[in-house]
């Protein structure tokens, strides 16, 4: 799970990194780009991620059979959510004329989602049949699916951006083109698994389903509040964005790279957290709540020991990291400081998402969604805006962001001690 959302990240690595070797303006505007595409996409997507801790609990309480049903639930939700997450970035223009931001970022942006927008529904349906796959506690053939499309990505991205072996020179758009091309390989690549052994026991592709209002309830009860606190969490970054690109483009270039490197430190608590979800739905599922309860312990020692870690790596290598993806002097000078704060970030975010991983596996995903909104948008929110808009700029905006993420993992991290240890709670949520 770990290199899985690894190689997801090198996706977004390499477009922000080849964009910016075309130039600022094209970096700028993939980010811009990005900060409309992945947040509508983690809100409508995260519907479905409720599959994993459901998959993980009727495997634990041997009840694979029943699995299947719910995964051709799953594909209505992730078709219908698609068709809003074109809409939305197809639409997004409306939203860049709003902004105070460089009229050539906004076309590069503009574009960017109206290309990647051809693979959205593809990608729906792929990551609903990935989350099943882990919550059945296969990982390995998403990790290897998700490799080979970051390989293709790069060849794509190399075509598209600069013209190369036949393509148009399209800049920062060509990401966009090579995104979509992706996704729908993704999927080519994710439906081979339907007939392998684990997925042929879920019954998945025994007959079809017509919607099924009920279990569609079900699945959305759990799943929409993981939908709203990824979005919730990654709207931050995106509104964050949009006020940084006010201050121009080298500030924005700057906060895109800090940005990318920051999401690049998390894929290991994600991991952690998303590894620690299946473990103790599975545990659940069996009945086995103290054994729940020590995956959840020892996923946050896990994670919060790597923060450390990795904390001291960023500040000793802070210039040579921000040098991969520009080559401009100013926005490497404002890129270098900020991962200085980053270093502090990391440490609360690598934290709270491990802990609102974990209490996935329960089932327990309002009171986290609860905690992002009030943690991001009632206090880090004004907090960074008074600094941004201050005297402080870029630095004022992510130093807001960590005293937000510090006090969702706060929350977070008392919430699983409160859950892990309350065995009519985790009876309620489970259902079984």
């Amino acid at each position: 799970m770990a290199l899985t959302q690894f190689f997801i990240m090198g996706m977004g690595f390499l477009d922000t990194a080849m964009a910016g070797r075309y130039s600022a303006t094209d970096l700028a505007g993939v980010a811009l780009g990005g900060n409309i595409l992945w947040p509508i996409f983690m809100l409508t997507a995260g519907i479905t991620m409720a599959l994993t801790p459901i998959t993980a609990q009727l495997r634990g309480a041997n009840r694979v059979h029943e699995i299947g049903a719910l995964v051709r639930q799953g594909i209505w939700i992730a078709l219908g959510a698609s068709l809003v997450t074109v809409v939305a970035v197809t639409q997004a223009g409306t939203v860049f004329q709003w902004m105070a931001i460089d009229r050539d970022a906004i076309s590069i942006a503009d574009q960017y989602l109206d290309a990647a927008a051809w693979g959205i529904p593809t990608v729906f349906v792929y990551v609903t049949l990935r989350y099943t796959s882990e919550g059945l506690g296969h990982t390995v053939s998403p990790m290897v699916i998700v490799a080979f499309a970051l390989v293709v990505n790069a060849f794509l991205n190399y075509a598209f951006i600069y013209g190369r072996f036949g393509a148009p020179e399209l800049g920062g758009v060509g990401c966009g083109y090579a995104t979509a091309i992706v996704m729908w390989l993704e999927l080519l690549l994710m439906t081979t698994q339907l007939f392998r052994a684990h997925f042929r026991r879920t019954r998945v592709t025994a007959r079809f389903d017509l919607p099924n209002i009920a279990t569609i309830v079900n699945i959305f009860r759990i799943g929409l509040p993981i939908g709203l606190s990824s979005f919730i969490s990654m709207a931050i970054f995106s509104v964050i964005g949009f006020m940084v690109g006010t201050l121009g483009v080298v500030p924005l270039a700057a906060h895109s790279i800090a940005g990318n490197i920051n999401w690049a430190t998390f894929v290991i608590p994600m991991a952690i957290g998303g590894a620690a979800s299946i473990r103790i739905g599975f545990t659940v599922g069996a009945g086995d709540y103290a054994g729940a309860r020590a995956v959840g312990a020892t996923a946050l020692k896990l994670a919060l020991g790597y923060a450390l870690l990795v904390s001291l790596l960023l500040v000793l290598f802070r210039h040579d990291l921000v040098s991969l993806y520009s080559q401009d002097a100013d926005v490497l000078a404002i890129a270098a400081t900020l991962i200085l704060i980053i270093a502090v970030y990391q440490i609360a975010d690598a934290t709270q998402g491990t802990a609102i991983g974990s209490l996935r596996g329960y089932k327990d995903t309002r009171a986290p969604m609860i905690f992002a909104l009030v943690g991001y948008w009632v206090i880090a929110l004004p907090v960074a805006a008074y600094f941004g808009f201050g005297d402080y700029g870029v630095y004022g905006f992510w130093a807001g962001m960590a005293i937000g993420a510090a006090l969702v993992a706060l929350a977070s991290g008392l919430r699983l001690r409160s859950t892990s240890r309350n065995d009519s709670r985790i009876k309620q949520f489970s259902g079984l």
